[in-house]
Formats: C-alpha cells, sequence, structure tokens
C-alpha cells in the first residue's frame, strides 16, 4: 500500500477528491495533508476524515525559501510518503526539494500543458481564442509546469465564457482526472490518463 501526503494551499477540493477515491482496492491510503497556510479550510476538512495534518506558514520564512522546506520537511518525512501530491500547493518549490522526491511528486495544473505553465490559464485560454481548455496532471520536475504528463482533461472553451464559468467546468474535470491519475500511478503504471 503506497503511502500518499498531499499538500495544499486553500479548501482542499482536489485533495478531498484523491481522499475520497482511495479506499477499498486503491493501492494507496492518504497519511498527511499538509499546508503552506495554517488557516486552509482543507485543514479542516482533512482532520475530521482522521487523516494527520500539518501546517507550515510560509510568511514566517520571508524570503527564505530553503528555511520554509527545511520545516515542511519535518512532517513529511515523519509521515514517511511514497508518493506526494501537490493540489493547489501555490508555493514554487526549490530545485533540492524536488530532487529529494524526484519521480514521486504529482502536481495538477489547470490548463492543457505544455500550454499555460504558471498563473492566469483561464484568463490566457480565452485571450487566445483557445477552442478547449483543460487541466494536466504531470511528474513534478525542477522546470515549473514541465514534467513528463500522466493525464490530461479537456474541456470546451464557450464564446461567452469568463475565467470564473471557464474554471469552474475545468475544476470539475480536475477533481476526475487528479483520482483517476493518481489510482494508476500509484499502482506502477504510467500510461496517460486522457479524459
Amino acid at each position: 500500500m503506497k503511502r500518499v501526503a498531499i499538500l495544499i494551499s486553500g479548501g482542499g477540493s482536489n485533495m478531498l477528491r484523491l481522499v475520497e477515491d482511495m479506499t477499498g482496492d486503491h493501492p494507496a491510503r492518504p497519511v498527511l495533508v499538509a499546508s503552506n497556510d495554517p488557516q486552509a479550510a482543507g485543514l479542516g476538512r482533512a482532520a475530521s476524515l482522521g487523516i494527520a495534518t500539518a501546517a507550515v506558514d510560509h510568511r514566517d520564512f520571508p524570503r527564505d525559501r530553503a528555511g520554509f522546506e527545511a520545516a515542511l520537511l519535518q512532517p513529511l518525512l515523519a509521515a514517511r510518503p511514497d508518493i506526494i501530491c501537490l493540489a493547489g500547493f501555490m508555493r514554487i518549490l526549490t530545485p533540492d526539494f524536488v530532487q529529494r522526491f524526484a519521480g514521486r511528486m504529482l502536481n495538477i495544473h489547470p490548463s492543457l500543458l505544455p500550454k499555460y505553465p504558471g498563473l492566469n490559464t483561464h484568463a490566457r485560454a480565452i485571450a487566445a481564442g483557445d477552442a478547449q481548455a483543460g487541466a494536466t496532471v504531470h511528474q513534478v520536475t525542477s522546470d515549473l509546469d514541465s514534467g513528463p504528463i500522466l493525464g490530461q482533461a479537456r474541456v470546451p472553451v464557450h464564446p461567452d465564457d469568463t475565467v470564473q464559468t471557464l474554471a469552474a467546468r475545468v475544476l470539475v474535470q480536475e477533481h476526475r482526472l487528479y483520482p483517476a491519475v493518481l489510482r494508476r500511478f500509484a499502482a506502477g503504471d504510467r500510461t496517460p490518463v486522457l479524459l
């Protein structure tokens, strides 16, 4: 059984979908939900499900990413995860941190990578006149949003879409995609999931 730690920064909707799926014959189980924001609503949601939680406030480490990551490593290493899932974790991790978990860290990103790495993905897709948008799950590497793709889900971009309406439609697909990819990844299968 693979041990999964999930890193969040907010409400944790993707974290909840991952946790809900890790039951029965799933090859993994959640062992920790950690956040860079002690007020993240997802921490309370995870705790209510009986999952260990940890918070390391990044604001306690101004201009000191290495210090923040050293503090974050303590609860992570104690949980002994086989896989780390970034689920709305809004901090860029250093190459040293990423390397420590090379090949074992996943991220979900709200665009069809390699299009639109970074922020404001929905606005960029609308501004470009794209016919499709979506979400990508990829392995984390030291280059932002550029690791091997493990799955993608596509949605149409409607002519009257706003950032909010497109984001809501993509989020529905994120909630389907990430659990499907994690299930496959935890079983040792790297075949991309396409929804």
